[in-house]
């Protein structure tokens, strides 16, 4: 996160993982002049990667991307765009590392934010199908000390309509993790931050994007598994999806070969590498890294819900309205357009993880910068995509709210 966006709505400061859908956590004060960039031209054999779409279609998107990172000063980004009957298209663009001028490379692993949800509400729902866990019990039956939690439900959590404070928008917090990124924290850290707060309304009341709801379901997993959520996922997500490069590391670990992440969630606003910044601040919200190959097969098994029953799958998506149109929200799932998935933001990293139910369509995308100049990196790229691909499903979010604004 670099700064938190509630995609939605709510003052930015530092990308929660959230972001995607939804929030982000960026810094507070005026946001930084955006530093002159030279214009990037792309050539085929510049262009890492693999493409089978018809040349005509292929040449529209390597061309709409490149607009794209030379409007934003994007220093790269990692596609991925399979059509079943039509072809793939996976390239990036663009650079890992600016100071060595290193290319980016599809086989990267990235961190990528928010799109840890879906894995975590998956875990969730799985402990549904075996009966440990009822999508209406009070999350009080697993985790104390929550305010009002004996009212607050599961499925509230997993749908971002609890009324939770969001960790990531307290300014002690934002603070904390400014001074020093590096620091590790424990989801009971992250809670307290939550819980200095009141609830910002009744559960169930309204929608608002939190990462406060994932951090307890994270720890509800935990508590009914009896396993570390690392060590939950890695069984009995990961591992039977053959998700071989996907993982919830502990610390700032962060595998090879891997880009530097850019961001401006600094002291002073400037432009600084996030790559090794410690990610515990986001755990079940947003620590999780992965690459394209293992996204790309990811998101069918969550559209179709292969790893669960077909009664949970249905609950998961019975998306609600979050007040933006055009966009819903179900069980840690997004629907945008049609599109079924999630994006993700967090300091240097946006990611785009999302399917076209009944198509087979599967968009990922991966950004190494979340410094945003005219909206989201990452949506910006997916609109560009969706636009030329499939026109009646345009991939697109609001602007992150500007610093200063109120939360609603």
């Amino acid at each position: 996160m670099s700064s938190t966006r509630t995609t939605f709505a709510g003052r930015r400061a530092l990308p929660a993982c959230a972001a995607a859908l939804l929030l982000l956590l960026a810094g507070a004060g005026t946001a930084p002049a955006a530093p002159p960039h030279t214009p990037l031209t792309v050539t085929a054999a510049a262009v890492p990667g693999r493409a089978d779409l018809d040349p005509a279609t292929v040449a529209r998107l390597d061309a709409a991307i490149a607009a794209v990172m030379d409007d934003a000063d994007i220093p790269g980004v990692s596609v991925g765009l399979w059509i079943p009957g039509r072809g793939e298209y996976v390239k990036s663009f663009g650079v890992a590392d600016r100071s060595s001028g290193e290319a980016l490379k599809t086989g990267m692993y990235s961190r990528i934010g928010s799109v840890t949800k879906t894995f975590t509400v998956t875990g969730v729902l799985q402990l549904v199908d075996r009966g440990l866990v009822a999508l209406d019990d009070p999350i009080s039956k697993y985790v104390d000390g929550v305010p009002g939690g004996e009212r607050v439900t599961v499925r509230q959590l997993a749908a971002m309509r609890s009324g939770l404070y969001d960790y990531t928008s307290d300014p002690k917090f934002l603070d904390a993790l400014r001074a020093d990124p590096h620091r590790a924290f424990t989801p009971r850290q992250l809670l307290g931050y939550a819980f200095a707060h009141p609830p910002q309304f009744a559960p169930d009341a309204k929608w608002e994007y939190s990462n406060t709801n994932t951090v307890l379901l994270g720890l509800l997993v935990e508590k009914v598994s009896g396993k570390s959520l690392a060590g939950y996922l890695r069984e009995r997500v990961f591992a039977p999806l053959g998700l071989d490069s996907t993982s919830l590391p502990a610390g700032s670990a962060f595998p090879d070969p891997h880009p530097q992440g850019y961001t401006t969630f600094s002291p002073d606003g400037a432009v600084v590498e996030a790559t090794d910044w410690n990610p515990s601040w986001a755990w079940a919200a947003g620590a999780v890294i992965s690459d394209l190959e293992d996204l790309h097969a990811w998101v069918p098994a969550l559209v179709d819900g292969r790893l669960l029953k077909p009664a949970t799958q249905a609950e998961r998506l019975r998306t609600g309205p979050v007040g933006y149109p055009g966009v819903e929200y179900g069980l840690g799932i997004a629907r945008v357009d049609g599109w079924l998935g999630h994006n993700g933001e967090l300091p240097g990293y946006e990611t785009i993880a999302a399917g076209l139910p009944g198509s087979g369509v599967t968009l990922v995308v991966l950004v190494n910068s979340d410094v945003d100049r005219g909206g989201s990196l990452s949506t910006r790229i997916g609109q560009a995509v969706t636009e030329i691909v499939t026109p009646e499903h345009v991939w697109t979010l609001p602007s992150p709210s500007q610093v200063g604004e109120g939360r609603h």
